[in-house]
């Protein structure tokens, strides 16, 4: 089975990896990533995994698996996603700051004859941030491809975070460790394979 990693990002791409498993990348433009108005928050990343797996259906090949993602930070019933601008980046990580706030990652597993779709959550509490800090953080790493406006990986989950409950490679933007158990589950363990070698 080939494995199509359907996304641009580079964490996702390096989380994947870690699997020790072969896959490629294809990205589709233009998926609609909308959702109701009215959708429960904890289940808005899992409908816009489920959207764009639609979008695959149609020109996967019946050997071919395409996972696809999505990570949204809720705090209290506001979904943060990506940050438009400076300002917005700078007001998501005010309001983050001192706060617990969920991530959560929906996640679709699409062949031609199946499915799988599943969402992980993980919390995690930031100190009080000072506006300095948060200047900085937005200035010199520039957030503005990260869901929350900002990376656990990077200067400001070294110094802000002081709290995590859950996967923190899901907080990265893909749970690892659920994917595998689910690819495991859809095609066996002799599906996943990196060059001549069966993983365990």
């Amino acid at each position: 089975m080939q494995i199509i990693l359907a996304s641009n990002s580079p964490r996702r791409r390096e989380l994947l990896a870690g699997l020790d498993i072969d896959f490629d990348i294809h990205v589709l433009q233009g998926i609609d990533e909308s959702y109701p108005p009215d959708l429960p928050v904890d289940e808005v990343a899992a409908y816009i995994s489920k959207s764009k797996a639609a979008a695959y259906q149609t020109v996967i090949s019946p050997d071919q698996l395409v996972i696809t993602a999505d990570t949204i930070v809720v705090l209290g019933d506001r979904v943060l996603g990506k940050p438009v601008d400076r300002e917005d980046a700078v007001g998501m990580l005010r309001a983050l700051s001192g706060q617990t706030h969920k991530v959560i990652t929906g996640v679709c597993l699409t062949t031609l004859g199946a499915q799988r779709s599943f969402s992980v959550t993980s919390e995690v509490t930031f100190k009080c941030l000072t506006d300095e800090e948060i200047f900085y953080y937005v200035d010199h790493y520039q957030p503005y491809d990260k869901a929350g406006a900002y990376g656990i990986q990077e200067w400001i989950g070294y110094v802000g975070v002081t709290g995590l409950k859950g996967s923190y490679f899901n907080v990265m933007g893909l749970p690892v460790q659920r994917i595998y158990q689910e690819l495991v589950a859809m095609i066996g363990r002799e599906g996943l394979i990196r060059g001549d070698k069966a993983l365990p």
